[in-house]
This record gives structure tokens, C-alpha cells and sequence, in this order.
């Protein structure tokens, strides 16, 4: 089978592993014996998750979710908000306050389903008092300019909000129950999404280390709510969560187990590597090189040919001028440098097919992109110096195009040795 090809078919069976409607069945709570059932809703697969949810659900229910422009698709009865990622824009900040509307005023006899999937972060702005959206937006655009890991970047972003961090869930009486996708390495719930409905033992002490260590520079206005006592979230002993579940419905582990067996049934042996790695992407690409070369040269520590697999979510930080471009597309050209002229055949996408700035999943590269990049005019190195991959795998056609797929497991990274 032709090697990209093959890489296809194998990041369509972990996107096809990662739709929650299975996971989603099996975690169901029971309607409520007298009450209403409420869905409340966030990330870039939200409105996928609220339409199999009407279909799987026996009884009436209602509710709002909000995903990003573009990702929305026909429901029944569930309300589907569009706003902006992974810039906030003022749309997102009256979905936010929509989803506070739907359960403010339930009761204990109440029930509210919580879909909560990555991107929801960014989907929800909600600043709290004497800080504006503007504020929020230069949060964000310093937060992914950062390098940070998306844990650190979490717990900034529930510190600086009126429902992240298990605030939104705090706003009801009902109970909640959850139904998580998730897009983070080890699969902590309280981070998808900066945890609206799922609290955690993080603090605004911690907030600030990270805002130190990573030499943000954030609104005066944040950094004084930081300070301030305000700035404490809701623990998980709270009484107020005493009644509340969540279940991980989708993960990256799923992806690529199912993606691994695509794979063995095709004759090529596979090799998850881990499904939570994180670090900058043109180091962690450096890393998957110098394994895919190991296994090249001399068979260890497996033999060819092989697909090693690996998923979590890496990181850009960026440096000078900013081009276009994602996390995958900067994996894709890094590890592209790193096995120039080896028959090494790599796929980097996003599950839930949008790369960063510009609307492809990823990219592929080869041996080859940097010989075709020369022939071009194109200078592979100052392209990554300028974290520019998209228009270097533009311009070769290896932009690997998806659209929204409808869930979101974070990376998916396959590096084929033949």
C-alpha cells in the first residue's frame, strides 16, 4: 500500500475511534424522575457530541452549546452558538453567558449533561469584573505565543474566569454530569477545556508561578485579580460538588490503538510510542527522527517496516516573525529536515482538522520535502526559523486538508519506516 495512503487511512481510524457517541452510551446517566435535563456544551466538536446526544437521549431534553465558527452542524433541540478559537471574540462571550442562563435557575430535582471537548477554553470567555474581553484576547494570543504546555496554560486561563474551573457547575443546583473528550496529555479532566464544570486543586498561587515562568505580559487588570483573593476557584471537596460525575468518553489512547490495528492489518508492524507527549514540536520532531533513523539503519528497538505512533499535544513557541502555520505543520517540517533523503514517510495532523492559523489538519513529509522545497526556491530552515510551515507545505501540495471532523484527541503523529 502506497505510504501516504496508508497514513491516511490509519489518522481516519483514530478520528473514526474518537467519536464520542460510543463512549457516550456507555456513560448515559439516568433521566430524572421528575426534573428537566439540561445540555451545556463547549469545544470544537460540541455540536457533533449534542447531536448524538439527542439521538441516544429517551426523553425530552434542551440546552446550548458553543463551538467554534464553521464546526456547528443540524440539531434538534439543542441550541448551537458559534463564536472564534483560539482568539476569544465577543461571541463567545454571550455564549458563555448563555450557557450560565440555562442552569442558573434549576433545581435539585434537575439534571444538566455537560459535553465538553478541547477548544473550549478559548470558546468561553468570561472575564470577571475589572477585566474586558480585550483583556482576555491579549491572555490568549500571549498564552499561545508562550511555549507553555496547555495544563499550565489552563490553569492561568480558570484563574482569570467566571466559569472555568469548575465555576460554571457551581452555578446550579441540578447535578451535572459530564462527558469529556480529551485533548490533554494523561486525560485530566479538570484541564479539557479549562475545566468549566470539573474543579481542581490548582490555585492562583500557581497561576502566577506559571505568568512568571513563561514571562507573560498580561493586563494590569489580570495581574491584580491574580492577586486578589477573587482570583480562588471552587475545590473539588466543595459540598456543591458532592452529586456531580464526569466520565472520559474519547481519548488519544483509543486513537491510536484503533489506529494501530489499521495498521498490523495491513501488514506493517505498529509502535505507539505514548499518547501524551508534550514539548516544543521542532524538539519533539528531532526526537521521533533520531527513532525512525535508529530503526532505519539497524532494526532496533523494532524492526522495519514500522509505524511509530504517538499523540499528546506539543507546543510552538514563537520566535520573530510570526508566518503560518500550526504545531503539526512545525513537527512535519522539523522531522522533515531531521530525515532528509531517507525512505521515512511522516503524517502530523490535528484530530480535530484544524492546524493552527489556516484551515488544513497537518501535513505530510518525506525524505524527499526538502529536496522539492530546494527545487522550489524555499529554504526549509528559515521557513521553521519563522514558523512558516504552511506555506512551505502549500506550496509542495503536502498540506493534508480534512475539515472539521467533529471531535478532538489532539495530535496524531505517524512516522512510517520502510
Amino acid at each position: 500500500m502506497e505510504s501516504r495512503s496508508l497514513l491516511t487511512d490509519l489518522f481516519a481510524a483514530a478520528v473514526a475511534a474518537a467519536d464520542p457517541t460510543t463512549g457516550m452510551k456507555r456513560h448515559l446517566p439516568a433521566p430524572p424522575a421528575e426534573g428537566r435535563t439540561v445540555v451545556i456544551g463547549a469545544g470544537k466538536g460540541a455540536a457533533q457530541m449534542a447531536a448524538a446526544l439527542e439521538r441516544l437521549w429517551p426523553k425530552p431534553l434542551t440546552g446550548v452549546v458553543v463551538t467554534r465558527y464553521g464546526f456547528g452542524c443540524p440539531t434538534q433541540s439543542i441550541e448551537v452558538l458559534e463564536a472564534s478559537h483560539p482568539v476569544p471574540d465577543a461571541a463567545g462571550l454571550i455564549g458563555a453567558r448563555r450557557l450560565e442562563e440555562v442552569i442558573m435557575h434549576l433545581t435539585e430535582k434537575d439534571l444538566v449533561i455537560a459535553l465538553i471537548c478541547g477548544g473550549g477554553s478559548a470558546l468561553l470567555p468570561a472575564p470577571p469584573e475589572g477585566v474586558t474581553l480585550e483583556d482576555e484576547i491579549a491572555l490568549n494570543r500571549a498564552l499561545l505565543a508562550s511555549g507553555a504546555p496547555i495544563s499550565a496554560m489552563n490553569v492561568v486561563r480558570k484563574h482569570l474566569s467566571t466559569i472555568k474551573g469548575g465555576r460554571l457547575a457551581a452555578k446550579t443546583r441540578a447535578r451535572v454530569v459530564s462527558l469529556i473528550v480529551s485533548d490533554i496529555p494523561g486525560d485530566n479532566p479538570a484541564f479539557v477545556a479549562s475545566g468549566p464544570t470539573i474543579p481542581d486543586s490548582s490555585t492562583r498561587h500557581d497561576a502566577i508561578a506559571i505568568v512568571e515562568q513563561y514571562m507573560l505580559k498580561l493586563p494590569d487588570a489580570m495581574l491584580a485579580h491574580l492577586r486578589s483573593s477573587a482570583a480562588d476557584a471552587p475545590k473539588p471537596d466543595d459540598p456543591i460538588f458532592a452529586r456531580h460525575e464526569h466520565f472520559i468518553v474519547a481519548s488519544a489512547a483509543k486513537s491510536l490503538e484503533a489506529a494501530a490495528e489499521v495498521a498490523r492489518a495491513h501488514g506493517v508492524a505498529a509502535q505507539i510510542l505514548s499518547d501524551s507527549i508534550q514539548g516544543e514540536a521542532r524538539e519533539v520532531a528531532l526526537v521521533h527522527a533520531a527513532i525512525a533513523r535508529e530503526v532505519l539503519f539497524r532494526d532496533r528497538p523494532f524492526a522495519k517496516p514500522v509505524v511509530l505512533l504517538s499523540g499528546g499535544e506539543t507546543t510552538v513557541t514563537i520566535r520573530g516573525k510570526h508566518g503560518r502555520g500550526g504545531r503539526n505543520g512545525e513537527f512535519a517540517l522539523a522531522i522533515a529536515l531531521a530525515i532528509d533523503g531517507f525512505d521515512i514517510t511522516v503524517l502530523a495532523a490535528d484530530t480535530d482538522g484544524i492546524d493552527g492559523s489556516e484551515q488544513n489538519a497537518g501535513a505530510f513529509a518525506d525524505g524527499t520535502t526538502m529536496r522539492r522545497l530546494r527545487a522550489l526556491g524555499l529554504d526549509g530552515t528559515k521557513l521553521l526559523l519563522e514558523n512558516d510551515s504552511f506555506s512551505g507545505f502549500a506550496a509542495l501540495g503536502d498540506a493534508f486538508h480534512t475539515g472539521p471532523t467533529g471531535t478532538n484527541v489532539n495530535d496524531f503523529r505517524a512516522v512510517l519506516v520502510t
